[in-house]
Formats: structure tokens, C-alpha cells, sequence
């Protein structure tokens, strides 16, 4: 979001910018559920498939005496009695209705996968047993499947970028629902400081972007960089990470160069992870020496 209305030479309004800001990171939480909302989905395809087979004509043995293992999932029945999901899709009607080819493409994959198999020829009826298999699928199968890819795309374009953070924080969900007595789901933010975090540092980046941009040009190589040549994303990822560094006192600047290392290899070049650990290693020094920052 910083990225787009800085590269856009800031058209547009600031107060709207934010505004998509806080769309973006709602999106992220409507994926959450999305994601938790996929077995269930999944599950209701399975019983309708199994009940087809049933009416049939003439249905086999197999099909009058299915393993009922999968639809029987703890976890699935878990999540749809879950209250805090109730309330959310209630609240926001998100649904996998409008994707149904891949419901069944997927499914046909899950039936067909060595992680069903061993699971329906387990004996085992137990709740920490049906979370770990959800978790094997989705990790194993989901969340690496193109046509998967597809689907969130179309849904949003923010959502594979998201995938791999909030597909962890799903298979985190899941494992702690393997205690029957846990049914919490994560809150979108942990507190009102958490909430208001990305729109600080955005506002103090596009406030003082002149200031950053010099403290960055101050300790780049002129040998080796030309600072307008550089990837505009380093240097968003730069101004990004000196706002963190001066305006959140809470957050260990080792902890701030880990991360922003991290999305500079992520989101920019091959040789972004290298500069930017150098800039920042400079302008952390700078800042302590000068006491603009006395944290560890």
C-alpha cells in the first residue's frame, strides 16, 4: 500500500490511502476465515457426493455403507459450532459457493492423497487426530496447489501475497482446537497499539519521507550505488524500517533489520537483502550515536 502511493507520486489523498490500508489488513482477516471455512466446505461436497451414491439406482455395498470417517471430522464440527466463526460470517457472508469446480477438484485430490488413506484406515477417533489431518491437507495439498492460487487471486489480489502468514496463523488455530476445551479464534488485531500499527508507520513515512530518503542516501556507497537507481522497493522497505525505528520504542531493532531483511528478499531483487542489511546496520548506528534511538 506505502509502496503504490509512493510510487504514484502520492495522487492520492493520504486519508485514502489509509482508508485501503485498513481494507487490505480486513481482507487479510476475511482469508483467515476463508481458509477455516474450506474444510467445512469440503466436508458438506463430501456428504452430498456420498448421499447421491446412496440414491442411486442401484447402489453398490460401498455406496449403502460408506466410510463416514471424513465427514465425521471433529475439527469441521468443531468450527461450525464455533460461535466467534458464527458471529463472523454473519457479520461478513464470505462462502466458497462461486467455487465449486475447484471443491471438487480438490476433493478428488484429498480422496486420492496417501494423507487420506492412512487417515481412513486409522482406528483412531480422536479430535487431535482429525486437526492434524486437516492441517497435513491443507499444508501438504492446499495451500501449494495452483488451482488454489487461482481462486484467491480471483477472490482478491491481495490474498497470495497474504497466503503464507495467514496460512500459518490457520494451521496455528487448528492445532490448538486439538484441546477440546479451546475454541478461540485469533482476534484480527492484540490490541488497539496492534491496530493502529501499519497506519503509523505509514503516515510517518509519507510525513517525513524527504528526511528518511537523506538518511538513506547519507550512508549509501557511492561506488557501489546510485541511489536513483535503486530499487524503489528497497527504499520503501528503508523508510519503512527507520519509522519503526524511531517511532516503536517496543520493538528491538534487531527484531526490525530481521524483518525488513526479510521483505526486502521477499518483495524486491536477489542483491535487496544484502543492501538493505548494510543501510540499516549504518543507520542504526547513526541513530544511537546521535540518541535518537536508545533501545537494544
Amino acid at each position: 500500500m506505502l509502496y503504490s502511493f509512493l510510487v504514484t507520486k502520492q495522487e492520492q489523498k493520504k486519508s485514502e490511502a489509509l482508508k485501503a490500508l485498513q481494507q487490505s489488513m480486513d481482507k487479510s482477516y476475511e482469508l483467515y476465515h476463508y481458509l477455516l471455512l474450506l474444510p467445512i466446505a469440503l466436508t458438506h461436497l463430501q456428504e452430498q457426493r456420498l448421499d447421491n451414491a446412496k440414491n442411486k439406482y442401484l447402489p453398490t455395498d460401498e455406496d449403502l455403507n460408506p466410510n463416514t470417517k471424513l465427514i465425521d471430522n471433529l475439527l469441521v464440527r468443531k468450527l461450525e459450532a464455533n460461535v466467534q466463526f458464527n458471529e463472523y460470517l454473519k457479520a461478513n457472508p464470505i462462502s466458497w459457493n462461486d467455487s465449486e469446480v475447484f471443491l471438487r477438484l480438490m476433493l478428488d485430490k484429498i480422496l486420492n492423497s496417501d494423507i487420506y488413506q492412512e487417515y481412513v484406515n486409522s482406528s483412531n477417533k480422536h479430535l487431535d487426530e482429525d486437526c492434524a489431518f486437516w492441517r497435513d491437507i491443507l499444508r501438504k495439498l492446499v495451500f501449494i496447489d495452483d488451482d488454489f492460487a487461482e481462486v484467491l487471486e480471483n477472490k482478491s489480489v491481495f490474498w497470495n501475497d497474504d497466503l503464507e502468514t495467514i496460512g500459518t496463523f490457520v494451521l496455528k488455530t487448528i492445532k490448538k482446537f486439538e484441546d477440546s476445551d479451546y475454541d478461540s479464534l485469533l482476534p484480527q488485531f492484540k490490541d488497539a497499539e496492534d491496530q493502529n500499527y501499519g497506519a503509523l508507520l505509514f503516515t510517518n513515512v509519507v510525513d517525513n519521507i524527504e528526511e528518511y530518503r537523506n538518511l538513506i542516501e547519507q550512508f549509501v556507497d557511492k561506488e557501489s550505488w546510485d541511489m536513483d537507481r535503486l530499487a524503489f522497493m528497497d527504499v520503501v522497505v528503508l523508510m519503512t524500517a527507520i519509522a519503526e525505528l524511531l517511532n516503536v520504542p517496543s520493538v528491538p531493532t534487531q527484531v526490525t533489520m530481521n524483518e525488513y531483511i526479510e521483505i526486502a528478499k521477499y518483495y524486491s531483487t536477489n542483491k535487496s537483502g544484502r543492501f538493505v542489511n548494510g543501510i540499516l546496520i549504518a543507520i542504526i548506528n547513526h541513530l544511537k550515536t546521535t540518541g535518537r534511538i536508545v533501545k537494544e
